[in-house]
């Protein structure tokens, strides 16, 4: 479904649903370098469980019209701006990697309109370090490579519930590789800077009083686990979900991430 927001085209994925003005939905936000499609098995299943599903493409990653936004708070902007332009009045947010700062940052701004926040792959502060960042704009295949193989727990093997024959990170590798064909403006490095520079977290978090779920792969090196402790410990009454794979928690463990979710939006009715 293509959606105009603030004078521009934006693409959100609806898994065959008519998200209708008034109701509640439940919105994906992707991570750096990635589209709506690394959530097509949750919103397939959250649709067939009834409910309505937006998974956006970000300002530049997709199929949506860019340029990419520079910073967090002003995807969280405009993560809002959509729900306006979709009628969404409000809406469980389920957010991965950078994707679940901006599900955070909005949450913070619109708590009303927030019934429930899923973090998966999160953690806050968000660093990138000085190697990566200055791959990302002088090297970005490299990046992709690094990037892909630090996302995965394993390279070889297909998790419990992917499609038989699919190569998870070959998959995982090839979208990003389109990604920077779609938009050759150093997206990476852009998606990176949001993530190492976003400030509000602690504040945000803070803020935060709706249900709230953490997802998180036991043997995730981008985002460790042991790194999203504070963040934890800053939402008291949140919840958190463990998973056996790496950071690409929705592609390696789809089974395992879309019970944790609907288990989640099943104890918000």
């Amino acid at each position: 479904m293509l959606i105009d927001v603030n004078g521009k085209t934006a693409y959100v994925y609806t898994a065959g649903t008519t998200p209708a003005a008034g109701n509640s939905a439940i919105v994906f936000i992707h991570g750096a370098q990635n589209d709506h499609s690394v959530w097509t098995a949750q919103a397939r299943a959250l649709a067939r469980q009834g409910h309505d599903v937006l998974a956006v493409d970000l300002p530049g990653h997709g199929r949506s019209a860019g340029p990419a936004l520079a910073t967090v708070e002003e995807m969280a902007a405009w993560l809002l701006a959509l729900l306006d332009a979709a009628g969404i009045e409000r809406a469980v947010l389920a957010g991965h990697s950078m994707g679940s700062l901006i599900a955070l940052d909005a949450t913070s701004r619109a708590p009303a309109r927030v019934r429930g926040l899923a973090l998966l792959g999160s953690t806050w502060p968000m660093p990138v370090s000085d190697a990566l960042l200055e791959t990302a704009r002088t090297d970005e295949p490299a990046a992709i490579d690094m990037v892909n193989l630090w996302s995965h727990a394993g390279i070889a093997p297909a998790a419990p519930g992917s499609p038989q024959g699919v190569w998870v990170p070959g998959a995982s590798r090839r979208l990003m590789q389109r990604l920077s064909q779609l938009n050759p403006a150093q997206l990476f490095h852009t998606d990176f800077v949001a993530c190492n520079t976003y400030a509000n977290g602690g504040t945000a978090a803070s803020a935060v009083t709706c249900p709230t779920l953490f997802v998180q792969g036991r043997h995730d090196v981008m985002t460790p686990p042991r790194t999203a402790r504070a963040l934890v410990a800053a939402i008291p009454h949140a919840q958190v979900a463990a998973i056996d794979c790496g950071h690409a928690l929705m592609t390696e463990q789809p089974d395992a991430v879309t019970a944790a979710l609907s288990d989640f939006v099943r104890g918000l009715d």
